[in-house]
């Protein structure tokens, strides 16, 4: 396959991917008449059905990663070079910030917005480390195990990882950045964006090296 249509289908899906939860969580909250366990109910149904089919749909192009952290994954497994690494990160995040774009125009919302929404705290960084290590092992193991699964097996872990996790499951570099740029729903506020990043990093490298261990 060739790299430009990797780049794409990362570039779409990611952008697909924050699509899906943006709009899904604007749509949630304006109609849940200020109810968040309605709206987050919503919000995560969606986020597991996008998921689901642009993993299946997209997989067999670019491997569907939608995630520096994954990207990385395989860079670390030797299965993606540096140079492909690095044009995976910037597709995948300028997608994310794309969808997120496209979300405010079609809901006649601000196109860039800064978000004011806090969620800051040990409990929300150990959260999103929690989150990522879960994630990194659903993918990995599930992987190994039957590459068919993938798809529904991190659709429903992300769908289940909004209810039991207090950062509501970001585990995703890309994601956390481009929900800075919504004070709808889904947003979080900048300064809490890099504490998220660095938790889920520091994840991606403990698991890195726990799968590595003999």
């Amino acid at each position: 396959m060739k790299m430009n249509k990797k780049l794409v289908s990362e570039f779409i899906g990611t952008a697909l991917l924050l699509a899906v939860i943006t709009g899904s969580g604007i749509m949630g909250e304006n109609l849940s008449r200020n109810n968040n366990a309605i709206a987050l109910l919503g919000n995560s149904i969606a986020t597991g059905a996008g998921l689901f089919v642009l993993i299946s749909v997209l997989m067999p192009i670019s491997g569907a990663h939608f995630n520096p952290l994954v990207s990385f994954l395989e860079w670390s497994n030797k299965k993606l070079k540096t140079n492909e690494l690095i044009k995976y990160f910037i597709c995948q995040l300028v997608g994310a910030i794309s969808g997120v774009l496209v979300i405010h125009f079609i809901f006649a919302l601000p196109i860039i917005e800064v978000s004011t929404h806090e969620r800051s705290g040990i409990n929300y960084y150990v959260s999103e480390f929690i989150s990522t290590l879960v994630l990194l092992s659903v993918i990995y193991f599930g992987g190994k195990s039957d590459k068919k699964q993938i798809p529904m097996l991190v659709a429903l872990t992300v769908t289940c990882g909004y209810w039991f996790t207090s950062s509501t499951f970001f585990a995703n570099p890309a994601v956390t950045i481009a929900r800075s740029f919504t004070d709808t729903f889904v947003g979080i506020q900048s300064a809490d964006v890099m504490p998220f990043i660095i938790a889920q990093f520091l994840a991606a490298l403990v698991f890195i090296l726990l799968i590595r261990i003999k």
